[in-house]
């Protein structure tokens, strides 16, 4: 089945320009599209995206408090990628802490947007690796905090544990984690599993934030 993508930005331009590079490909299809995060709980149910690609500055609702409802009130969210004009916005930082997946900049080449949609749905390895580390130095640490902190000693992850979150923070895919690692790609799901488990994070993309905003690895 394809991966069915709902976008979500006011710029009528920006959809459509979205749309003709992501329905290019055969295996993502658009199922929707809507001007402003107000409107995105109501089409999530209704359409049940897989990926809904949204503004991160809308003038109602914005990426960061739509990813916060969206996570709140529907039982099975999609991923979220939110869109950006700038990579270093701390609104980007703030809906990845939200809870978004990754992001992505608009003025990103169509293969570029591609990748990003089929990395985020498949959930297996950090989008943008390089620029989260970045957006860490430049936020998290402002944000580090004892709650962080705690976040990951109330974790008491293993030895294994750890290096794979290590790991996960470089961008890393379960497949290059188990070659780094001479395992199975089986035993590093299960690994990752318990890491997002123990951590209380959604997926990869906050479990590195706490790796970062902790002190467990250093931005850079």
């Amino acid at each position: 089945m394809p991966v069915s993508v709902l976008l979500v930005d006011d710029e009528p331009l920006v959809r459509a320009g979205l749309r003709a590079v992501l329905e290019a490909q055969p295996d993502l299809r658009v199922v929707g599209e809507a001007a402003d995060g107000a409107a995105v709980i109501p089409l999530v149910r209704e359409l049940r995206p897989d990926v809904v690609a949204m503004d991160v500055r809308m003038p109602l609702l914005d990426g960061i408090e739509a990813t916060r409802a969206v996570l709140r009130t529907v039982r099975e969210p999609p991923k979220i990628l939110v869109v950006t004009t700038f990579e270093n916005d701390e609104y980007v930082y703030e809906a990845l802490r939200a809870g978004a997946d990754g992001f992505l900049l608009k003025r990103a080449r169509p293969a570029e947007i591609v990748h990003a949609v089929r990395l985020v749905a498949e959930g297996e390895s950090l989008l943008f690796p390089a620029a989260v580390r970045q957006l860490a130095g430049e936020h998290g640490r402002r944000r580090g905090n004892a709650g962080a902190r705690a976040v990951l000693d109330r974790a008491a992850l293993t030895e294994r544990e750890a290096e794979v979150l290590r790991l996960m923070t470089r961008g890393l895919s379960n497949a290059e984690i188990a070659a780094r690692l001479v395992v199975g790609t089986e035993t590093v799901k299960s690994h990752v599993s318990a890491v997002l488990g123990k951590l209380g994070a959604r997926d990869r993309t906050q479990a590195v934030i706490v790796a970062y905003e902790s002190g467990f690895v250093a931005p850079g």
